[in-house]
């Protein structure tokens, strides 16, 4: 790693970036938890995800649908898809120039519209647009083709029920204190989130082994030990096991954090027993990260570094360096280097539960289901 620790990182950025803030260091942690977001994000997209994908969406608790929870990600299957194509006439791509498209070749009347741009005047994307809702669907929309003249765009139909959700955690370490004050709260969040998320549900032993807990329509109780379980029903077509069901994954970062190589603290076990998944994000990835296209980018990056700076000036107009919003350009030459080192960018990503597990046995399990009939089980 070209620096001793994301710490030196972290002081590195809020040098070169972050000079006129007040608490350079702290304005520059915020930075990083927003990239460990667009890192994950892309990661997705990369992973042929970007249909299914929706930002902030409410997600409401499996047996107590009178409290919702925002996620960062949840994936969701697609019921379907259209092509549409818009002028580039150099105004915004709105929600009412992109379902008036639409209004040609289905009927969407029971769809509400949204106020959300897909690009707007200034050239900045909306990641997951959301361009109408239904009692029990979205509508999104995303490029296929941008041209000179004409775009070439994709719609797609989402059901409200996801498949799988990602959540992002990060908190930095304060000058003079050994822990961020929030550490312990924010594992809470995560962990309260993810247990109430899906029908799979956790449970122990007298000896603490973990146990799932699932229902059939019945009411009738379905136990195995939880590993074996989640697998069972992942890879199967039972719509009794799969229709209420969620894969939860929890993305972190900040070894110093966290936990130490030697020995996992509170906050991480509190993680690790709640998500289906936890996967953390290295010192060293989140560091080539930031070298590679924020502090020392190739010029093939270089649109990456002026997105991120014009959103951290201290006269800055717009932040267009987020997992929502992000520059045009800038989100182009992010695709391209998330496809050109895939290989490298999952390495990044340490598994911490299950052990054992690889990050290729995530993306499996994802595209296992993705591939579902969702329109039968649901």
């Amino acid at each position: 790693m070209a620096y001793e620790s994301v710490d030196k990182l972290q002081n590195a950025l809020g040098e070169k970036v972050f000079h006129y803030a007040q608490d350079k260091k702290k304005a520059a942690g915020r930075a990083l938890g927003t990239m460990v977001e667009i890192i994950t994000y892309y990661l997705l997209k990369t992973w042929d995800f970007n249909n299914s994908t929706s930002i902030e969406r409410g997600l409401v608790e499996y047996g107590n649908e009178d409290i919702s929870h925002n996620v960062e990600y949840s994936l969701h299957p697609i019921i379907n898809e259209y092509e549409v194509t818009v002028d580039n006439d150099g105004s915004s791509i709105t929600a009412t120039k992109i379902l008036k498209a639409l209004e040609e070749k289905a009927n969407i009347s029971q769809f509400e519209k949204k106020n959300n741009n897909l690009l707007d005047k200034h050239n900045i994307l909306r990641n997951a647009c959301t361009i109408a809702e239904s009692k029990n669907s979205f509508l999104l929309t995303s490029f296929k083709t941008p041209g000179q003249d004409k775009h070439e765009l994709l719609i797609f139909e989402q059901m409200q029920k996801p498949y799988a959700i990602f959540e992002c955690k990060r908190v930095g370490v304060e000058e003079g204190t050994n822990k961020g004050p929030q550490t312990i709260e924010k594992a809470k969040q995560g962990a309260y989130v993810a247990r109430t998320a899906s029908s799979l549900q956790k449970i122990r032993t007298d000896t603490g082994e973990k146990y799932g807990i699932i229902y059939r329509s019945d009411n009738e109780p379905y136990i195995k030990p939880y590993i074996e379980l989640m697998e069972e029903i992942i890879y199967s077509d039972d719509s009794e096991l799969l229709k209420k069901f969620i894969l939860t994954v929890g993305a972190v970062s900040n070894h110093g954090n966290w936990f130490t190589a030697e020995n996992h603290n509170k906050e991480l076990k509190v993680l690790a027993q709640s998500y289906d998944w936890l996967i953390f994000l290295t010192d060293n990835g989140l560091a080539q990260f930031i070298d590679e296209l924020i502090l020392n980018p190739k010029q093939e990056y270089i649109k990456v570094q002026e997105a991120f700076k014009s959103s951290y000036t201290a006269d800055k107009k717009r932040n267009i360096f987020t997992k929502v919003k992000m520059d045009f350009e800038a989100d182009a030459v992010l695709l391209k280097y998330f496809t050109d080192n895939l290989d490298e960018i999952e390495s990044w990503f340490n598994i911490i539960a299950p052990q054992g597990k690889t990050i290729t046995e995530l993306k499996n399990e994802l595209i296992e289901l993705r591939s579902k009939n969702w329109k039968e089980i649901l």
